[in-house]
């Protein structure tokens, strides 16, 4: 399977790229072919919602310039989109939220003058997060808002691997977390789509 890591931390070798590294290193020991791009390094845009890219029901179509082409042509190669984000503030990252926001409606031709079609039908997706709170009251509003985007845009929604920080002054990765990635990257592989 192709398979599309979206890395949305701000720090290269922090919490959620520690898990992201695991899950993408068991992914590749199984065959599937990975492409993961780190957002922060990414320009992208904001979502101004001006509806030009309805215009084309055959292409993404959006007007803005800027790294988001080559990010959807990604995606659309991809048979699994993982969305990999530390959760500031119960949500995702500002450039995680802002590829989202022009995903749906680049991807989603729903807002024009008729309906159109979903571009990325069928394709899965699958979360990786770290918090500071315990995962049920800490990314579970990010799951539950993700769970709502797939639906919206006709994916289908797979599971999130969440890892829980006990504090600054507490070593993040262990063996249970290490776990944990291996076991989420066997149960993406098992889906074999």
């Amino acid at each position: 399977m192709n398979i599309f890591i979206a890395s949305g931390s701000p720090r290269k070798n922090g919490n959620t790229q520690q898990l992201t590294d695991i899950v993408h290193k068991e992914l590749t020991k199984l065959g599937h072919h990975i492409q993961e791009i780190w957002l922060h390094d990414k320009k992208i845009e904001p979502c101004i919602a001006c509806r030009k890219c309805q215009r084309d029901w055959t292409s993404y179509g959006c007007f803005i310039k800027d790294d988001m082409q080559e990010i959807v042509n990604q995606v659309m190669e991809s048979d699994i989109i993982v969305l990999a984000t530390p959760i500031y503030a119960w949500y995702c990252t500002p450039p995680m939220k802002a590829m989202i926001d022009r995903f749906v409606y680049g991807l989603n031709k729903f807002y024009g003058d008729e309906i159109g079609p979903s571009l990325w039908k069928g394709k899965t997706l699958a979360l990786i997060t770290t918090c500071g709170y315990r995962p049920e009251k800490g990314a579970d509003l990010f799951e539950e808002g993700m769970k709502r985007y797939a639906k919206h845009c006709n994916l289908n929604y797979s599971d999130m691997l969440c890892a829980r920080h006990l504090g600054y002054n507490v070593e993040f990765m262990d063996k249970e977390k290490e776990d944990s990635a291996r076991n989420f990257a066997h149960y993406l592989h098992s889906l074999q789509l």
